[in-house]
């Protein structure tokens, strides 16, 4: 009897543990929220740095089988992060990659997590080495058919190293990945996966600069449930490599290569 009341409570002391770190964080969370305009820089880094002294201590804490739980949780909390737009362009976005650090450890297959790693820690904090670790790390806990449609992770991938590490070769060899596991599936949109990382992939192994290459890159970026900052930057870097954009009534974009590579 008293092995299956210590087994009931230890889990749950620990639950209790890690509700309590995300819930001590509300009324300074709340605090922040009302005030931001008026909290100076330092402010704002000092409250920056007890976040991320929080997501730390959730990175090594034991769940005991709550993994998920606390993905999720912490996921939240980076979307709240992200955008709050007044903080973020005062102090930047380089708390984004310790969020992913703990989502993703915590839950490896969280499809949906992948691109918000890539936004925010390669395309505004500007460590797309960081993207490249986590995302090799996730994608040792994957299959082309675990989770479904795991294959965006090695466009994800590939999209880094093209756009900010500007390894053509690396890139290209995501991109056949990416066509490869997309390959397992009957869907359209798989198909679509297949053929347009195949033509990345042919555009880098004859052009590592490929302008069409990046242009297409760029066009996934686009074509991704992104915020409007990030749809604006995609636009402006095609539109960069003479590519054109064009909305239409749908709000659906329409890119146009230039007529040389």
């Amino acid at each position: 009897m008293l092995l299956s009341r210590e087994f009931i409570i230890t889990p749950l002391v620990a639950c209790v543990c890690i509700l309590g770190i995300s819930f001590s964080q509300l009324p300074r969370l709340h605090k922040l929220l009302n005030s931001k305009q008026y909290l100076s820089v330092e402010a704002l880094e000092k409250e920056q740095g007890q976040e991320g002294l929080r997501l730390g201590l959730l990175q090594e804490i034991p769940t005991f089988g709550y993994d998920n739980i606390i993905a999720n949780w912490v996921y939240i909390d980076f979307l709240q992060y992200f955008g709050d737009n007044e903080v973020r362009d005062k102090i930047g976005y380089s708390l984004s990659p310790e969020f992913f650090e703990v989502i993703l450890k915590r839950d490896p297959k969280f499809l949906e997590a992948y691109l918000g790693l890539f936004v925010s820690t390669s395309l505004y904090a500007g460590m797309p080495e960081r993207t490249i670790a986590i995302m090799n790390n996730g994608l040792k806990s994957m299959s082309p058919t675990l989770p479904a449609k795991s294959y965006y992770i090695w466009r994800y991938k590939g999209t880094d190293e093209l756009l900010f590490l500007c390894d053509s070769q690396a890139a290209r060899k995501s991109f056949l990945q990416a066509a490869e596991w997309a390959s397992k599936y009957d869907d359209q949109e798989s198909k679509n996966v297949v053929l347009i990382s195949q033509k990345t992939a042919e555009f880098l192994q004859k052009n590592p600069d490929s302008k069409f290459a990046q242009i297409a890159t760029w066009t996934m970026v686009l074509q991704n449930n992104v915020d409007d900052k990030t749809r604006k930057r995609a636009i402006r870097e095609i539109e960069n490599l003479r590519g054109k954009v064009v909305i239409n009534s749908d709000g659906v974009p329409a890119v146009t290569l230039p007529e040389k590579d």
